[in-house]
């Protein structure tokens, strides 16, 4: 009749693996958006970016001139 030996400082941290895992699975649900959508996202927002400093009509650096009067 002997019991079975176990090292409680493994079931401790087994268990904060546990809680870790079912809190992170959580947050994915709850604030949910894949590693792909927000790369995606990121790549649309680059180009966006890109496409409206192609459009600019005025150098940023001429308004900055001390040399000039308005």
């Amino acid at each position: 009749m002997t019991a079975e030996i176990i090292n409680l400082n493994k079931v401790r941290k087994e268990k904060a693996r546990a809680e870790k895992q079912r809190l992170a699975e959580e947050n994915r649900i709850r604030h949910g958006r894949t590693k792909e959508e927000w790369k995606r996202e990121e790549a649309e927002r680059e180009r966006e970016q890109a496409r409206h400093e192609a459009l600019r009509r005025e150098d940023p650096d001429e308004d900055l001139d001390p040399g000039s009067v308005s």
